[in-house]
């Protein structure tokens, strides 16, 4: 276990660097992103860097939250929360896509485009926030620290009467159980090339109580 408890902290753009170096080390060795940004062909590494640099500088330009996880003042847990009427607001953008074609390609700008668009459209109709990055640095993986984030997430979202959960997606079948160990059900599956993209939602905890009542 790390030597210093985790602390739970609001970042803000003053966190960039440190965000993009850490989920850069979590997500280069995620299969979605080994199809997107085609792991086979030299040069993979910087369009990773690329992405993750640019998807960060859009989040915190759009001053939407995140959430970090913190041992001895070093970053090594973040969830980028994307708010439910910005969904599509990185992906519109033409300056965001024009950096994305000038930094990883047509292709692979195209790709990501088609993964975005694909996984929107399986979300349900509400008012849901979405995870678009989530990572615990490989260093500190192993150690309880995805659980202490998520229960993070879940209780910055019962704050939010007018949310009604949180949504993320994983193409990588290792999480499939942790997930769902957490609370997330499975609403969807998208094929992302071959990589079938697993789509889970954990509901507000006080849209449940409303439910139930």
């Amino acid at each position: 276990m790390p030597s210093s408890p985790a602390e739970i902290r609001i970042l803000d753009g003053g966190y960039a660097r440190e965000a993009r170096s850490l989920l850069y080390h979590a997500y280069r060795h995620e299969p979605t992103f080994a199809y997107l940004f085609e792991s086979e062909r030299p040069g993979y590494d910087q369009r990773v860097r690329a992405t993750v640099r640019e998807l960060v500088q859009q989040h915190f330009l759009q001053e939407d939250p995140a959430i970090g996880l913190l041992i001895d003042d070093r970053l090594v847990g973040i969830a980028l929360i994307a708010q439910p009427q910005r969904r599509l607001d990185i992906t519109e953008s033409w300056s965001w896509r024009l950096r994305m074609v000038m930094t990883t390609g047509f292709r692979c700008t195209r790709r990501y485009l088609d993964y975005h668009e694909a996984i929107l459209g399986c979300l349900p109709p509400g008012r849901f926030h979405v995870l678009p990055l989530l990572g615990i640095h490989p260093e500190f993986q192993g150690k309880g620290l995805g659980e202490k984030l998520l229960s993070a997430l879940h209780d910055w979202c019962a704050e939010d009467p007018n949310s009604e959960g949180l949504v993320l997606d994983t193409g990588n079948n290792r999480y499939l159980d942790f997930y769902k160990r957490q609370g997330y059900e499975e609403v969807g599956e998208v094929a992302v090339g071959p990589i079938c993209e697993h789509v889970f939602f954990h509901a507000n905890p006080q849209q449940v109580l409303k439910a139930s009542a």
